[in-house]
Formats: structure tokens, sequence, C-alpha cells
């Protein structure tokens, strides 16, 4: 199934409706497997290893036996370092030293760009802007754009083609609004927000991106 979209000015009038690239936005591309497993990578290589805990030979704690073997009516028990015991040492915890990367094929990624896009146009989610004609940084003029595409309080993704501070540095004020280059789109990002807004210029750059490679 091939898809259109319409394209709308920031004053929301539509401009024109354009038909979208049938290799990527293509039902046949829909693969929520992949998109779960291109999430699980992202998230996984994002993760930061800090977490150490002290190991048997990190513990400072006295080696006498807390209490006789036998007799006392107690469990048995060795010195106060034992794991099993508070402030002692932790039995297989984490090193600081685990690797969390995960990977994907390429063709497997792009299918999961791919299938991601497709979804959100599919959905209603998605919509193109002709451009964003503001020549200076000014939060009130984005503002203006968000209210004007019925966006206000809804979490956005607005994809740009380049980059282009007036853009990046008026909307990254708005809360729950986040500016990304369209060769840095991802799944994770499509799918983390209600709402998508494409600059006209950057399906043509997803288009170069993804599809010439």
């Amino acid at each position: 199934m091939s898809y259109s979209i319409k394209v709308f000015n920031t004053k929301w009038k539509e401009v024109e409706e354009i038909k979208l690239n049938e290799v990527i936005f293509n039902d046949e591309n829909i693969n929520p497997s992949l998109m779960h497993e291109f999430v699980v990578m992202q998230l996984a290589n994002a993760r930061t290893n800090v977490a150490q805990a002290k190991t048997r030979w990190e513990v400072k704690t006295s080696g006498r036996k807390l209490y006789r073997q036998k007799g006392t009516g107690n469990a048995r028990v060795g010195d106060a370092g034992s794991p099993i015991r508070r402030w002692g040492w932790v039995a297989f915890g984490p090193t600081g030293e685990e690797n969390y990367t995960k990977a994907m094929p390429k063709k497997q990624r792009r299918k999961a760009l791919f299938s991601a896009l497709t979804v959100r146009v599919k959905d209603g989610d998605v919509l193109v802007l002709e451009s964003y004609d503001f020549d200076e940084i000014k939060t009130k003029n984005a503002v203006e754009t968000v209210k004007n595409l019925n966006l206000e309080g809804i979490k956005t993704l607005v994809v740009v083609p380049e980059k282009n501070d007036i853009i990046t540095k008026s909307f990254n004020n708005i809360p729950g609004v986040k500016t990304i280059l369209a060769n840095y789109v991802n799944p994770y990002d499509l799918l983390s927000y209600k709402k998508v807004v494409f600059l006209k210029d950057s399906l043509g750059k997803i288009e170069d991106t993804f599809l010439s490679k």
C-alpha cells in the first residue's frame, strides 16, 4: 500500500499533498519484532556501566568465626564478611566490567526504521511542515508553530534535514518537544513521541541517507 500525506505551512494551511516513497513507507515493512530488537539494542548501548560490588578480598572484616560450629542451635556461619551477612562481600555481584552492548545487521536496522516510519504514518501521527520560515532564534515563534499545528502539550519529535540552530534552539525550550537530524532518526525516538513532525526536506534526506547505500 502506498501512502500520501498533506504538507502544511506554519499557519496550519495545506500547501500540497505528496506521495511518500513506497520503499520506505510500505505495509510490508512493518515488523514489530525488529522494532523491539532495535529498541532493546539502543537502550542497551546507551547503558552506563557504573555498578560495582565489593568482592571477598575488598571487604575488611575480622576473619574470626563468629561463633562455634555446633552446639548453639543456630545455623553454621563463618566470619562477618560472609556474603549472607550485612556488610559482607557480594557473591556474583557486578564488577564494572560487564559489557551490555548489542548489535544488529545493517539491513535489519534499516528494516526496523522503515517499519517504525510506516507505523507512525499509518496511525496518522505524522505531520509534514513545508518549512520553518523564521530567521531568528525565538522560542515564541516555535510555540506559535506548535499551537498552530494543534500540538500543544503533546510530546512531539521534530525531524530537521540538516543542522539548524534557529529551529533546534527555538524548539528545544518547549517541554516535551525534541528535534533530531533526519540522518539520525531511529525507531526508539519515533515510537517514544506521540506526534512526529517532518520538515518536507527531511523526507528527501532520509531517502538519501538510508536508500543510497
